[in-house]
């Protein structure tokens, strides 16, 4: 029969996730980075999802599919919570705080790195890809935010130390991604939560500029100034 149904074009989804937690239904995953309808039984056609897409990949269509059933949703529910209760079956995008105990970590390295010199991480939070967190999430609030264009870590060898410890890191890439996006999501960081600064490593090529302009457009549209400084990494490893 035809009915009401959601269609999302592969093209122009950006894989940030946000269709998914609007998604009563459970009706979409995120598949090899982009959103996907996993199967139209789940889909009500109501089109919860729609004004939660930034880059509109989503849209109503009338097609031929299969009935909406409710059993199924709840099901497919009930299976998404065990899964969750298992120790591996935590979803990767989830957020979460970084806990760590250094002993225990140092004595970690110590057993598995072999040949190689471990550095203890300063990672404090899960995700950090600027497009997959959620504005809204926990850790933000009251954060020293890092913004980091994604080379900037490769390039810069003591990137742990001196930059990500005791900030909440953000990175991403203003030359493969929508920086129009991140102004959006920093935006709404900021009216979200009580940010306390932003730090901003960028590499020195042109293409970086994206994510500085991104942050400080970021704060004049939320009307939010705060602390703020920009580091440059050169190409050969140095701050510029």
């Amino acid at each position: 029969m035809k009915r009401d149904i959601i269609s999302i074009d592969k093209d122009r989804c950006n894989g940030c996730g946000l269709c998914i937690s609007s998604c009563h239904e459970e009706a979409i995953e995120l598949i090899e980075g982009k959103a996907k309808l996993i199967s139209d039984e789940y889909c009500d056609g109501l089109g919860d999802c729609l004004p939660q897409c930034p880059t509109n990949a989503i849209k109503i269509v009338k097609r031929d599919a299969i009935d909406y059933d409710v059993k199924a949703v709840e099901l497919k529910k009930d299976q998404l919570k065990k899964k969750e209760n298992l120790p591996c079956g935590c979803p990767g995008t989830k957020e979460k705080t970084i806990k760590r105990n250094v002993n225990i970590i140092q004595a970690s390295n110590k057993i598995n790195a072999g040949e190689f010199k471990m550095a203890n991480s300063e990672l404090n939070q899960w995700p950090v890809q600027l497009k997959l967190v959620n504005s809204k999430a926990e850790f933000l609030n009251g954060a020293d935010i890092l913004i980091a264009a994604d080379c900037t870590a490769y390039a810069y060898g003591d990137f742990h130390k001196e930059f990500i410890k005791g900030r909440v890191t953000l990175i991403g890439c203003p030359k493969l991604d929508d920086n129009d996006y991140y102004k959006v999501k920093i935006t709404e960081m900021l009216e979200n939560n009580d940010i306390n600064s932003i730090t901003v490593v960028r590499m020195e090529v042109p293409c970086c500029a994206g994510i500085v302009n991104a942050a400080q457009a970021a704060m004049l549209q939320a009307g939010t100034i705060v602390p703020y400084k920009e580091v440059t990494i050169g190409i050969n490893g140095v701050i510029i």
